[in-house]
């Protein structure tokens, strides 16, 4: 049973991490399980908007399927005219999988995130704080490159066994935004099982279902705040829709997620 514990550990790590799928040199999935190789995969300069596509089935365009792992069923996304507009759906029934953008590397300096989303339906066992509860409607991550050599020896062999599990080389350190049920609005939350990976509430709690909610962040500033130093080259974006953990059902919809370079204050 210890072993089986460890197992599970290590995959869920792979799983977490998994967000970032895509962005090192092993291989991910598609949505029929078909391996390929993830180097294959051209970096891109900016995020394709869903916006621009019109509704379909399927993986929109620019954007990578990745899966958790293959014992779980996948979150289901489309794109759908919705209001006006093409925005992204998830459903997720008991399942997580997501979808990711490898991205040709960008200094964070003045590098901001902006995007729209919209739950809609709650999620009342989810927990952001308890590794066994952490499931979310939204979750948007960003992928950092740094100098993995500087990491403690307990954090090189996560990141040495996740990538033998999941097939994946894990970035230096990411940030996730994310929609939590319980915890409040801008706390930070460090994964259960990594410190590489800082969760940073934007939205909590389920009295603005049904909304859409915009959001921009200073990705350097909250790289700082999350980890206590400069941030590296911003190298890939994910979104997650996940309800594994909570074996729960939930609907939500990802606007265009966009990066943004301001002028220096």
């Amino acid at each position: 049973m210890r072993k089986l514990a460890m197992l599970l550990t290590t995959l869920l790590i792979a799983f977490v991490l998994s967000g970032c799928a895509g962005f090192g040199g092993s291989s991910v999935q598609d949505e029929s399980g078909q391996a390929f190789r993830a180097d294959q995969i051209p970096a891109q300069e900016e995020l394709p908007k869903f916006s621009a596509e019109a509704a379909k089935e399927g993986v929109p365009q620019g954007w990578s399927f990745y899966r958790i792992a293959p014992y779980k069923k996948n979150t289901v996304y489309r794109l759908e005219n919705y209001q006006g507009k093409t925005v992204l759906s998830a459903n997720s029934k008991t399942a997580a999988s997501g979808l990711a953008v490898k991205l040709k590397p960008k200094k964070a300096n003045n590098l901001w995130l902006q995007w729209e989303w919209k739950a809609l339906s709650a999620m009342p066992e989810a927990d952001n704080s308890e590794g066994y509860r952490d499931d979310a409607p939204l979750r948007i991550l960003v992928a950092f490159d740094g100098n993995k050599s500087k990491l403690s020896l307990k954090e090189k062999m996560n990141f040495e066994m996740a990538n033998l599990i999941s097939g994946q080389e894990m970035p230096y350190a990411t940030l996730m935004y994310i929609w939590s049920g319980k915890s409040p609005v801008d706390s930070i939350l460090t994964n259960a099982h990594t410190s590489r990976i800082k969760m940073i509430v934007v939205d909590s709690g389920w009295d603005n279902l049904g909304q859409w909610h915009k959001h921009q962040r200073d990705l350097s500033a909250d790289y700082k705040r999350a980890y206590g130093e400069a941030p590296g080259d911003v190298i890939g974006v994910a979104l997650l829709t996940d309800t594994d953990n909570t074996k729960s059902e939930t609907r939500a919809f990802y606007g265009d997620i966009e990066l943004v370079r301001k002028p220096a204050k």
